[in-house]
C-alpha cells in the first residue's frame, strides 16, 4: 500500500480494491445509458393515414359546382360518404388505387354538407375523418333559354340566341359570355352581340356552311353572373345546319327566286308591300310556320279604320316580328308579278305558297331588295345579318 498526498497535503490511501470499485461503477453507468435489452430494437410503427379535404373543414359560400374531393396519405380510402344536413347522400366514387374520392354529383345551393372518409393505414385500425362545409345561397338565380334547341336542324341564316331570365337581375356580360361555349365543325369565325341586357346572339361572319355541326355548352349552374346572381341550370345542345335555302324577292321585278344549295329551283311572281305599307329591305330569317294564320293588323298598331285588316291566310311563314310573312294571297294573283299591293308581306298564289311552306325551315333566308321601304331593323325578328360584321364584332356591350 502506498501513500499519496492531495493538493492540500492531506494523506490519501489508495488500494487495489478501490480501483476495482471505480471500474464497476463506470460499467454500471454505461449499461444504464445504452437502453439495451429486448425492447431496444422496436419502433413506433408506420404513421396513421392523413386525409385532406376539398373544400376544407369549415369552408363557407362554396360554389356547388366546385370539386368535392378527398385524398389520403399513408393509406387508402375504404369508405366515403357525402351527405347534406337532411342526410341525403351525394354520389361519389373512390379511385381504383384508393388514394382519392371524388363526387360524381353536384351539390345544391344553400346547403350544409359533411364528407366522412374512412381510411386504412398499413397497420392498426382504420381511422375516420370528416369535413363540414356550406354552399352559397344565391340572392337570385338566372336561367338561360336557347334558340335553336338540342337536335334541331336549321337554315344557314339561323343565329344562336341566349336569353337570361327576365325575373332576375341582368347578368354581367363578360361572365355570361364566359359561360357560353360554341364549337363548330368545320370551324368558323364567330362572335357575340348583345341586343339588350339579357339577350345575346352568336353568329358567324357569313351564312353558315351547309352541313355544319354546332355544339353548345352553357355552364351556368354554380357560376356567379353578378353580385348575388348565380346560374340555375347547365344547358347543352347539338345543332345541325341543313340545306342552304335562300329566297330572293325583288320589289322592282315583282319576282322571287328560290335557291337550294346554290341551284335555282323556281322563280315565281310575287307582290310585296304597297307604297303606304312597304316591305322592309334586307336579310330576313324564317322563324315560324302556320298552316292557317289570322293576319290582324291591330296587333302591329294599325287599326282597322286606318286601313288595317283581319284576314285569315294559308301557308304562312313568318320572317319578322313586325308582321312580315310569306303567305298565299289568291285575291292578289292578278297583281303578283306586276305590282306591290300587300301590307308588307310577300304574296303568292296558293300553289306557290304551299310549295314554299313545305320547303322552308327555321333559319332559312329571305332577302328582300328594291321594296321602297326601310331596312329591316336588327332587332326585328332575327335581323342579325343587318349588322355589319365589323360592328357585330364589337359586341354592343
Amino acid at each position: 500500500m502506498s501513500e499519496r498526498h492531495n493538493p492540500v497535503g492531506v494523506p490519501t490511501r489508495v488500494g487495489r480494491w478501490s480501483g476495482l470499485l471505480v471500474v464497476g461503477l463506470v460499467g454500471l453507468l454505461v449499461a444504464g445509458c445504452s437502453g439495451g435489452g429486448a425492447e431496444s430494437g422496436q419502433d413506433e410503427g408506420p404513421p396513421a393515414p392523413v386525409v385532406r379535404f376539398t373544400p376544407p373543414n369549415g369552408a363557407k359560400d362554396i360554389s356547388p359546382a366546385d370539386p368535392l374531393s378527398a385524398s389520403v396519405r399513408g393509406g387508402r380510402i375504404v369508405n366515403a360518404t357525402l351527405t347534406n344536413s337532411e342526410g341525403t347522400p351525394v354520389a361519389g366514387q373512390v379511385s381504383p388505387d384508393g388514394a382519392a374520392w371524388t363526387s360524381t354529383e353536384k351539390a345544391g345551393y344553400g346547403k350544409t354538407y359533411t364528407l366522412a372518409v374512412t381510411a386504412q393505414g398499413e397497420s392498426g385500425p382504420p381511422i375516420t375523418q370528416q369535413s363540414t362545409f356550406t354552399t352559397v345561397a344565391p340572392n337570385a338565380q338566372t336561367y338561360v333559354s336557347m334558340i335553336p334547341l338540342d337536335g334541331d336542324t336549321v337554315g344557314v341564316g339561323q343565329p344562336l340566341v341566349f336569353r337570361f331570365s327576365k325575373n332576375a337581375p341582368a347578368p354581367d356580360k363578360a361572365k355570361a359570355e364566359e359561360a357560353i361555349k360554341v364549337a363548330t365543325e368545320p370551324a368558323v369565325e364567330g362572335a357575340f352581340y348583345w341586343f339588350n341586357s339579357r339577350e345575346v346572339h352568336w353568329r358567324p361572319k357569313d351564312y353558315w356552311q351547309q352541313g355544319t355541326k354546332i355544339s353548345i355548352e352553357v355552364d351556368a349552374y354554380g357560376r356567379q353572373f353578378g353580385e348575388g346572381l348565380w346560374g340555375e341550370e347547365d344547358r347543352r345542345a347539338t345543332i345541325n345546319i341543313g340545306d342552304r335555302v335562300v329566297l330572293k324577292a325583288d320589289g322592282a321585278s315583282h319576282q322571287m327566286s328560290v335557291e337550294k344549295n346554290g341551284q335555282v329551283l323556281r322563280t315565281m311572281p310575287v307582290s310585296l308591300g304597297k307604297p303606304e305599307f312597304p316591305s322592309n329591305n334586307g336579310v330576313h330569317v324564317v322563324t315560324e310556320h302556320h298552316r292557317k294564320k289570322m293576319m290582324d293588323s291591330t296587333t302591329y298598331g294599325l287599326p282597322l279604320e286606318a286601313g288595317g285588316y283581319q284576314t285569315e291566310v294559308e301557308w304562312a311563314v313568318r320572317i319578322s316580328n313586325g308582321g312580315e310573312f310569306l303567305h298565299a294571297a289568291p285575291w292578289s294573283v292578278s297583281d303578283q308579278g306586276r305590282r306591290n299591293v300587300s301590307h308588307g308581306c310577300i304574296n303568292m298564289s296558293n300553289e306557290n305558297a304551299q310549295w314554299v311552306f313545305n320547303l322552308l325551315k327555321k333559319g332559312d333566308v329571305v332577302e328582300i331588295t328594291n321594296a321602297n321601304g326601310p331596312n329591316l331593323r336588327s332587332w326585328d325578328g332575327f335581323g342579325d345579318w343587318q349588322i355589319p360584321w365589323g360592328e357585330w364584332q364589337k359586341g354592343n356591350k
